[in-house]
């Protein structure tokens, strides 16, 4: 553990201030300490296992390519098999454990993740590129998942309902039980919140897990799972492999020891798990699939709160969240002034090493990014759109060995072109002229996707007309913190409609634990009704 000296503080992507000497001062001296334990050798996580293996792969740093971060196994088949079958055998004891006790290991471990954000979070700005606030966010944000479906199981007492009855000695009551093993596969972006969030959900439900991060990012969920060990959940309840999606996430996909899955990633594999997992017999699946997420900026909205709020979700991270804002529909009568808005808030976006202060954009995570980047903005060129700032690829002062794009914002494209409509998770926003609300809801709602959304009006009409007619999971009406991007455990539930996402139910939201569990009805006559 890092000893920082910094008080316990809240972070959130919807209040992260630079201002706080004493953090960033604590957020130093944990990337000192971070940069001493680089490259060093980790292993899955099988039952009480720790398991090592001769092939690993090095997981490098998107800021200098030459970093190793950590090395991992190449795990097989046969390593998914034995976690599998650990998760099985840990099944029983972890579900009658009772929930009572699985939420006290589940809230002692958000605590110590919450103590250790800062050496959490040096590790991730190294590991994924994030500048020091979104990675105490992401931090801070998987202590209050825990916290938050704990709370969820608390408030409903283990979701057991009483039932009416048909006479005086029936009594019945539903009860949700849990499933037995779930594999949770996770992305680069959020590497501990959509690994540990997930993986949270089911376990407090009495879930067991297999949960297999990218190997882009694996540390942070390592860490997780390494918390949750050390507060008292037993080794097979918990376990992590790593390598590729061919082997490892292919036996998860299809192994019929893995009662549900979750999984947040692309459109195209997303959709495809939904199809294979579901194959044989229906098996629960969350998909989380991405978006391509529309600000609509009317001609009533104050445009610098609009300019504002869509560069902060458009460039965060480097556009590299599921929500970020990637085009803007923008009343014709104030496009250029709102443009040249966005236009002057963007050129001052500091781009770098993301674990110094002054830099508020880093790397995107590696060289296939950094060519869709590229692509992207030769095609905007290629079919008469205007760069209106960025479109450059950095290469110097420390960054010619890493994968730093500039934040871009394009105009002049047609509202069918093809950078509207597919999603890129790259520093690029495009923006279209439109003549009336309708036609901006018109072109936002025609997509696949319907993640996120957000609106910059002034008029009540207006804003309620989006509110009725947007088709996405997540909308924000006049956030300058963010057009499209921030939700918190507890305050915004987060998930997607059509190809956004499976379920219907949000993430950090009250209905999230729930999918892990399934329903019994419990019908027992006597005089007296059963023990709870």
């Amino acid at each position: 553990m890092v000893t920082t000296g910094a008080p316990r503080m809240k972070i959130t992507y919807a209040t992260l201030s630079a201002d706080n000497e004493e953090l960033q001062s604590a957020f130093d001296r944990a990337v000192t300490t971070a940069r001493g334990q680089l490259g060093d050798r980790y292993p899955m996580l099988i039952g009480d296992e720790r398991r090592f293996a001769d092939d690993q792969f090095e997981d490098r740093s998107p800021i200098d390519a030459n970093v190793v971060v950590s090395r991992f196994p190449i795990g097989t088949a046969k390593d998914v098999q034995d976690a599998i079958a650990a998760a099985r055998a840990a099944f029983s004891a972890w579900r009658d454990l009772g929930w009572r006790r699985r939420i006290e290991l589940m809230r002692r471990a958000a605590d110590l993740i919450s103590e250790r954000q800062f050496e959490y979070a040096a590790l991730m700005a190294i590991e994924v590129g994030k500048n020091r606030l979104e990675a105490l966010g992401d931090v801070e944000e998987t202590a209050d998942l825990l916290r938050y479906y704990s709370d969820v199981m608390e408030r409903h007492q283990g979701f057991v309902e009483p039932m009416g009855s048909l006479s005086p000695t029936e009594h019945t009551r539903s009860v949700l039980k849990p499933h037995g093993v779930w594999a949770v596969i996770s992305p680069f972006n959020f590497p501990m919140a959509l690994s540990g969030g997930p993986a949270a959900g089911a376990l407090i439900a009495g879930n067991t897990v297999v949960m297999k991060p990218s190997s882009d990012a694996p540390l942070l969920a390592f860490k997780f799972a390494e918390v949750l060990r050390e507060v008292g959940v037993p080794g097979g309840a918990v376990n992590l492999v790593t390598g590729p999606g061919e082997t490892v996430g292919a036996e998860l996909e299809h192994n019929p020891g893995i009662d549900g899955l979750v999984f947040t990633g692309s459109y195209e594999v997303g959709m495809r798990l939904y199809s294979s997992f579901t194959r044989e017999y229906p098996r629960p699946i969350i998909t989380e699939m991405g978006g391509k997420n529309p600000a609509i900026v009317t001609r009533s909205a104050d445009l610098d709160e609009a300019a504002e709020g869509v560069m902060r979700s458009a460039f965060g991270f480097d556009g590299q969240k599921c929500s970020a804002n990637s085009r803007v529909y923008v009343d014709r009568t104030v496009a250029r002034q709102f443009v040249d808005t966005l236009v002057e808030k963007t050129r001052k976006l500091a781009v770098g090493d993301p674990t110094r202060r002054e830099n508020w954009m880093g790397p995107v995570i590696n060289e296939r990014a950094l060519g869709k980047f590229t692509e992207a903005v030769a095609e905007a060129q290629h079919d008469g759109g205007t760069i209106e700032v960025g479109g450059q690829v950095l290469t110097g002062d420390g960054t010619q060995r890493g994968f730093f794009p500039t934040p871009t914002v394009v105009s002049g494209l047609p509202l069918g072109h093809r950078l509207f409509h597919d999603e890129l998770f790259v520093p690029f926003v495009v923006i279209g002229e439109v003549d009336s609300l309708d036609e901006a809801l018109e072109q936002a709602n025609a997509t696949p996707y319907g993640l996120t959304a957000g609106i910059f009006s002034r008029d009540d009409t207006e804003v309620r007309r989006f509110l009725d007619r947007i088709q996405a999971g997540v909308v924000y009406v006049n956030r300058r913190s963010g057009a499209t991007t921030g939700a918190w455990p507890g305050i915004q539930s987060f998930g997607g409609w059509k190809g956004s996402g499976s379920s219907g139910k949000n993430g950090l939201g009250p209905y999230y634990v729930q999918q892990f569990m399934r329903e019994q009805s419990q019908t027992v006559m006597g005089e007296e009704p059963p023990p709870a």
